[in-house]
This record gives C-alpha cells, sequence and structure tokens, in this order.
C-alpha cells in the first residue's frame, strides 16, 4: 500500500463525518425555528382570540406561546392577566390583549336594535397593544400617516391617515366606493361632507386616561351633523341617521361602525380587521 493513502483515507472519513454533523445541525436548527411553537401548541392549544389577531396583523404578530404575543421584532405581550369577571369599568380601563375580542362584532345589516346594554364590539381596546403597532408617541404615529383622498370626484379632500396594517389602503378603496355610492344616489353625499376628522392625538371625550383610536390615525368620523353620539344625548338613547348603504361600504373595507355600540357614535368608523377574520 501506498504510504500516502492511510492519510488520505484518514482526511475523506474525517471530512465525511464533519459534513454530516454540520447538515445534521443545520437541518435541526432549521426544525427548531419553523416548529418553534409546536411545543407550546401540543402543552396547550393557541386561545381562538391569540389566533384572530395573529392573523389579521401578520405584519406585526409572529406568534403565540405560554401566554404571550411575539411580534416580529421578538418583544413580547401578556395576553391573558386571568382575571375572567372584570367589572364594565375594568375592561374598558384595565383591558388584556384577549378583552379586545370580548364582544362579537355583527357583521351585517341584521343586528339589536337597542344593542344590547354593554355590548360594544371593538370598543375594549388594550392600548399598549395599539401603540406597538401606530405609535406609542404622537410622533411616531404621525410619521405613520398618509394622504387619503376623500371622495376623489366629489370633494377631493386630502386626510391623514395611518399606513400601518393597510389601514389607509383600505379608507382609500372606501372612499372610491362611496364615490360611486354617490354618483348614483346623490342624497348620499351630504352624510360624507364636513367630516369631523381622522388622525387627533388626544384622550376620548371624559375619560382622560384612555386615548381616542383617533390618536392611531385609523378612525375616521363623518359629517356630525347628521350623528347621534351617546355623551351629546341626555339621557343617552339610540338613534341613527346613518344609511345602510355607507355603513355596508365601510364594513366591506374591515371599517368597524360605532353605531353597532351600546354606547352609540354613528358617525365613527374603525379600521379594526380582527374583527373580520374567517
Amino acid at each position: 500500500m501506498n504510504k500516502c493513502q492511510p492519510l488520505f483515507l484518514c482526511c475523506l472519513i474525517g471530512l465525511l463525518v464533519c459534513g454530516n454533523t454540520s447538515c445534521q445541525a443545520q437541518s435541526g436548527e432549521t426544525a427548531n425555528s419553523a416548529n418553534r411553537t409546536t411545543t407550546s401548541a401540543q402543552a396547550k392549544p393557541i386561545p381562538n382570540a391569540a389566533a384572530i389577531l395573529i392573523k389579521a396583523y401578520p405584519a406585526y404578530l409572529d406568534y403565540y406561546a405560554d401566554n404571550y404575543l411575539y411580534f416580529k421584532d421578538g418583544s413580547k405581550m401578556l395576553f391573558d392577566d386571568g382575571q375572567a369577571d372584570k367589572s364594565f369599568d375594568d375592561l374598558f380601563n384595565q383591558p388584556d390583549v384577549e378583552d379586545q375580542l370580548r364582544f362579537a362584532y355583527p357583521l351585517g345589516s341584521e343586528f339589536a336594535v337597542p344593542v344590547a346594554e354593554k355590548d360594544n364590539p371593538g370598543r375594549i381596546r388594550q392600548e399598549a397593544f395599539f401603540k406597538k403597532m401606530y405609535g406609542s408617541t404622537e410622533a411616531e404615529a404621525r410619521a405613520q400617516l398618509t394622504q387619503v383622498v376623500w371622495l376623489p370626484k366629489n370633494i377631493g379632500q386630502n386626510i391623514p391617515f395611518s399606513q400601518v396594517n393597510g389601514a389607509a389602503q383600505a379608507l382609500q378603496a372606501v372612499s372610491n366606493e362611496l364615490d360611486d355610492l354617490v354618483a348614483q344616489q346623490p342624497e348620499m353625499l351630504k352624510y360624507l361632507q364636513n367630516i369631523g376628522g381622522t388622525f387627533n392625538w388626544r384622550t376620548i371625550r371624559n375619560t382622560p386616561n384612555r386615548l381616542s383610536p383617533h390618536s392611531f390615525g385609523f378612525s375616521i368620523d363623518i359629517n356630525t351633523t347628521y350623528t347621534n353620539y351617546w355623551q351629546w344625548d341626555n339621557p343617552p338613547k339610540y338613534r341613527n341617521q346613518i344609511p345602510w348603504a355607507i355603513v355596508e361600504i365601510f364594513e366591506r373595507h374591515k371599517f368597524i361602525w360605532g353605531g353597532k355600540w351600546y354606547h352609540y357614535d354613528t358617525m365613527h368608523f374603525e379600521y379594526r380587521p380582527e374583527f373580520f377574520v374567517e
């Protein structure tokens, strides 16, 4: 045997062993990355509300594990604080992320009037959750704004709206369809002129410890002249003047309507895709 052959064979065997080990390591890392939620999911099923939120906000939410929602940047947020029997006030003032889906939003024109007491689908908002996506300060939220042309053919007003999660794109689609609606039914224009506003970093009326959804730039109030708002009525009694044809267009693009709240706010529309996840 050539004296170089044993050395050659040893080197060849070493390369094969190292290559196989490297492949196994890479394969293991890939499997661990791909299945990082499998162990948690096997141990405890993902709550339906968590699965809905992950599907509704795919640009920001990554996965759920051990009672936490994990964001794409690696940060996490407590999902359920374990307080199942919260009072009505606590639901609004101290909600966890899960509480946001406590009430189901009734899609379509068939919904109970007056709305059942304390039934406010979408009005419960965990502020830190929305700050994480839309901006935690006025400056951060403002930096995410873009311009939407409100009813280009009939009004042509530029209004600010957040581009986060496709909100501005959705509102532009709403605006274009409302333009077509007005072309067919000119009497609808009065509800859409002189809008109440979109982005405005402020607290909710008479609620100094809670930011308005207008602070995040994903809400719009249409003409206040034809609105009914529970805090303007004394005593509050559900009424509505907004035609269903307008509401229907907003809902088609994943906006919820304040006219379906017990604490009604019929001028208010809010981009909340989680309520439209199928």
